[in-house]
This record gives C-alpha cells, sequence and structure tokens, in this order.
C-alpha cells in the first residue's frame, strides 16, 4: 500500500515542478514567460516538467499558435490544491534560509499568519501536533 506522501512525492517530488506549479498559480504563462520566472532551468527540463504535470492532470496546455506551435499553460484546480502545501513549504525554507518570511500576513496588523491544525467537528485548535493528534 502506497502512503500519502509516496503517492504526493511521485506526483511532484522534484525541485522544478513545484516551482513551475508555483509559477502557474499567478495565472497562466506561455513557456518563455516560465522560463523567465524560474530562470535556472533548462528547457528540456521543463518541457518534460509540463508533460509530466499535464499527465498528472495538474496542469492543462492550450495552443494558441498551430505555426509555430505555442502553447500557454495554466493549473487545474487539482493542481491549485497543492496552493497551501507550497506555501507551507516556502515559508519553511525562507525561515531555515534566513529570508524573509513568504505566505498571509494578518491584514489588521501585518503579522505573519501560522498553519495550525483545526478539528471542525470540535471546532478546537491543537495547539501542539503531538498532544491532540493521530495520524490514521
Amino acid at each position: 500500500m502506497t502512503s500519502g506522501l509516496d503517492a504526493a512525492m511521485a506526483a511532484v517530488g522534484d525541485r522544478w515542478t513545484l516551482l513551475v506549479v508555483d509559477a502557474l498559480l499567478d495565472g497562466p504563462r506561455r513557456f518563455s514567460e516560465l522560463q523567465e520566472a524560474i530562470p535556472k532551468v533548462a528547457p528540456n527540463v521543463l518541457t518534460a516538467r509540463l508533460r509530466r504535470l499535464e499527465d498528472q492532470g495538474l496542469v492543462v496546455g492550450a495552443r494558441y499558435s498551430d505555426r509555430p506551435p505555442r502553447v500557454e499553460y495554466r493549473v487545474t484546480e487539482a493542481g491549485r490544491d497543492l496552493a497551501g502545501a507550497l506555501r507551507l513549504l516556502s515559508r519553511w525554507g525562507a525561515r531555515d534560509a534566513g529570508g524573509d518570511v513568504e505566505g498571509p500576513h494578518h491584514r489588521s496588523c501585518g503579522t505573519s499568519l501560522e498553519a495550525r491544525w483545526y478539528c471542525p467537528t470540535c471546532a478546537r485548535v491543537t495547539e501542539q501536533a503531538d498532544d491532540d493528534l493521530r495520524w490514521v
């Protein structure tokens, strides 16, 4: 039996794939725009990742020119579901790299918001994940 993490890593388990999805969360982009957004990715690697993401149903490409063939890529709803996980990873990476903390900030005071475990049945936030949390 495959775990959820195994399945997730099989779908998007490399650096470039996650960066492509992140770049597309802002809206549709053409191949050249993706290259600008992810400057260190080689064109052949970007092509391979886009094909893989299309096969996974996380990205769709729409042709806007036949000669030469040109495609605009956008993230699907399934791909958009990755946004929360990507933001948490980005925040974690920025913290450990000493950079600015990315992610949502409270509109009133500007403080960076934190993710918490929340039970919708009990309407409670669990402060310590290990205290009242059971992985099934």
